[in-house]
């Protein structure tokens, strides 16, 4: 039940398996892990896909032969193992170059610069089949205020966008973009620091279309929000694209751990959205192992991952088809699905005749019993 299969759509990135077990205190703890072999190992253990940063495969400093072999080499194990490239993406944040900032750079040879190395990474994402492509701004942010106005930082990121969008239209390429956020980290602030943020930005491009987000749990945690709640609210709106899954502790810094270990209800809710709110889309864990792993360590948190979902997706269909929290949740959703709008129902007739304001407020909603029951689920003890 817990084995997962390609329509699971399970995916992970080059970085993830691929973490060196690197922080700001520690060098790393793993040698490099070549990609090719990242490939066959996620093959092995049942991953459906596989993502990357244009710079986890090729080198930002290789000459165009060897960025073809480099790539050629990468097909051949995609092609031998059967695993699907999914999700590409770039990196504008670890190079010195980027230090403060790539689309939204105040200097305008930067800028140009993060928009060709970006486009580079389209055509790669697109020479590998891949057909989403995520934006993360890592260094799209602030310390000093004072160096840059805010409004400007908007501006330039819009407008690389919709030149990404041009190119993308211009090439054929069947190719959609992913935004994702951050409250901070690498810088103290980063610009569009929630899924909010970028949903409120999506209208205003030229593309708005071919534009979505990609929430991380971990992102949205470190900023305090319910990422359900985020993740539901970009379901619903038609522009969950792809999505990043882990998980986080409150107020640490972006921890990226095997997803489910630590927040078990927030991420069966999260399973609950996703499943129930009939996302097609892939599911991908952005996290890594703990520093203290080797290589089948990473493994097994690689799997730990995939099997964790599944067992939150079962917890799902339980809930789902438990008669007694049916029950309550029937009681308490009555007439949930009414659609009002403002000609099917005029001021007047609002109120309903018989509304007993005070009756209302002295109702119970049996709230406490059904938190109860949802945690005797997740506990295996119903």
């Amino acid at each position: 039940m817990y084995t997962p299969k390609p329509e699971d759509r399970f995916t992970f990135g080059l970085w993830t398996v691929g973490n060196r077990g690197r922080d700001p205190f520690g060098l790393e703890t793993r040698p490099p892990l070549d990609p090719v072999d990242a490939v066959h190992m996620l093959a092995e253990i049942g991953a459906w896909g596989v993502n990357l940063h244009d710079n986890d495969l090729v080198p930002i400093d290789a000459t165009p032969a060897e960025r073809d072999a480099i790539v050629a080499r990468f097909k051949k194990a995609l092609a031998d193992t059967g695993l699907q490239f999914v999700m590409g993406t770039v990196n504008l944040f670890t190079d010195p170059v980027f230090k403060d900032g790539a689309f939204t750079s105040n200097v305008p040879e930067i800028r140009r610069y993060a928009l060709r190395k970006t486009i580079e990474a389209i055509d790669l994402c697109h020479e590998l089949g891949g057909k989403i492509f995520v934006l993360w701004g890592g260094r799209e942010g602030a310390e000093v205020n004072a160096a840059r106005n805010p409004m400007d930082a908007v501006k330039r990121f819009r407008e690389a966008v919709n030149y990404l969008c041009e190119y993308v239209l211009e090439q054929g390429y069947n190719i959609r973009f992913a935004l994702e956020a951050k409250p901070n980290e690498p810088r103290g602030d980063i610009y569009f620091p929630s899924t909010g943020a970028y949903l409120a930005l999506i209208p205003t491009l030229d593309h708005p279309e071919m534009v979505g987000v990609n929430p991380e749990f971990a992102h949205e945690t470190m900023a305090g929000l319910q990422f359900h709640h985020i993740v539901a609210q970009a379901l619903e709106m038609g522009k969950l694209f792809h999505i990043d899954l882990n998980d986080q502790k409150i107020g640490r810094f972006d921890q990226d751990l095997r997803f489910a270990s630590e927040n078990y209800k927030e991420s069966f809710f999260l399973v609950k959205v996703l499943e129930d709110g009939g996302y097609d889309g892939p599911r991908h864990f952005d996290a890594h192992a703990y520093r203290t792993e080797d290589l089948e360590g990473v493994k097994e948190f690689a799997k730990g991952c995939m099997r964790s979902y599944l067992i939150l997706k079962e917890k799902v269909r339980q809930f789902n088809e438990d008669p007694e929290i049916q029950q309550i949740l029937q009681e308490i959703r009555a007439n949930e699905h009414e659609v009002l709008t403002y000609n099917s129902v005029r001021p007047d007739e609002l109120v309903p005749p018989g509304f007993e304001r005070t009756a209302w407020g002295a109702k119970g909603y049996a709230y406490e019993r059904l938190d109860q029951l949802l945690f005797d689920l997740l506990m295996g003890v119903r």
